[in-house]
């Protein structure tokens, strides 16, 4: 089987998974989403009590699997107080700085499940009224949400039914550039997200019988530390984490070909997986890097960490600047894409 990779259907995908709000402990509507094509496509699937979803492809070998995993959870926040002044106070989901969000469009996610727009800011904003403007710690005393409402208290924003401890998610500002570019929040990791559904779909249609059954994964917790370590099918002997490439000073990853990452901060991968997935690019003329990763861990960590008894390796699509507002290139998809392929059709790693 040969992968005609379809840019403008994962473009599609792409945006339409960006484009729902989902951060970490939030992201019923776009687990759902995903249901939706999982049965369009006949594709088999369970959710997991924590709202994680697993479509499987049954395989040649049905006694020893194959899982790979991205998360669609993202960055967000949650509302910590409702300041006298009616605007609100944050506290983080997931690990990321607060100057990142400075200037941002966000929705407040009230529990009626409708919305409130607002704009992310510090309070010291306007360089007319405040001298440290500039020099003002980003930080969750200085930084709040400006409100698209008239209320200018603490009664008058519940009155609109805001409460502490309702959700709160960025505006992605999707955009796709004539020169093969891709911008958008959350493209960690709705990117690869993206790339895994095109391949389940793919897969189906094609009728192609895998050398091993595989399970995809698709977590809902990975941005706080414990996505898919759980309801892990006994059978699974090869865990791949497709995840974002990190970019930046030192590193070898770059938003044209696919990372292959060999060490994270939780330690290194398997040695005999990670070697597998480099000969596989090679064999396939697949663009690609290896890196180390400093400040970084996936859900085959988190797996492994758990107690999971598999090999384990991680991969995916260049991302510059994470967890800010990303950006990737065509290439670096179709990479990641090309790289999927090979692996799903490979067989086991024996060493």
């Amino acid at each position: 089987m040969s992968f005609e990779w379809n840019k403008q259907e994962a473009l599609g995908l792409l945006k339409e998974l960006v484009d729902i709000p989902s951060p970490s402990g939030y992201t019923m509507e776009v687990m759902n989403s995903i249901k939706i094509h999982l049965e369009k496509w006949n594709v088999g699937y369970t959710t997991t009590k924590k709202g994680a979803v697993i479509a499987t492809i049954q395989g040649k070998n049905q006694n020893q699997h194959k899982l790979l995993t991205a998360h669609v959870d993202t960055l967000g926040a949650m509302v910590k107080e409702i300041k006298p002044s009616g605007r609100l106070k944050l506290s983080l989901v997931g690990g990321f700085k607060f100057n990142a969000i400075e200037g941002e469009n966000c929705l407040i996610h009230k529990r009626d499940g409708t919305t409130i727009t607002g704009t992310i800011l510090m309070h010291q904003t306007a360089v007319h009224v405040y001298k440290d403007a500039g020099t003002a710690d980003r930080d969750e005393n200085n930084m709040e949400v400006r409100l698209d409402e008239k209320a200018f208290s603490s009664e008058e924003v519940r009155a609109l039914e805001v409460e502490v401890g309702d959700f709160v998610s960025f505006d992605p500002r999707f955009a796709a550039t004539e020169s093969g570019f891709v911008k958008s929040r959350h493209l960690d990791d709705k990117a690869s997200t993206a790339l895994l559904l095109q391949l389940v779909k793919k897969l189906n249609v094609s009728n192609k019988e895998l050398p091993h059954t595989t399970h995809f994964y698709i977590s809902n917790n990975e941005e706080i530390g414990y996505g898919g370590n759980s309801n892990i099918p006994p059978q699974t002997a090869e865990y791949i984490a497709v995840d974002m490439g990190a970019i930046g000073d030192g590193q070898a990853s770059d938003e044209y070909t696919v990372s292959i990452c060999a060490k994270d901060s939780s330690g290194p991968y398997h040695y005999g997986l990670t070697r597998h997935l480099i000969d596989l690019a090679k064999k396939n003329n697949i663009e690609y890097k290896v890196d180390i990763y400093p400040y970084y861990s996936s859900d085959a960590s988190a797996a492994v960490g758990a107690g999971l008894d598999v090999k384990h390796a991680l991969f995916g699509p260049g991302i510059e600047a994470s967890h800010s507002y990303e950006r990737t290139h065509i290439d670096s998809l179709k990479a990641a894409a090309a790289l999927l392929e090979a692996y799903v059709l490979s067989p086991l790693v024996t060493e």
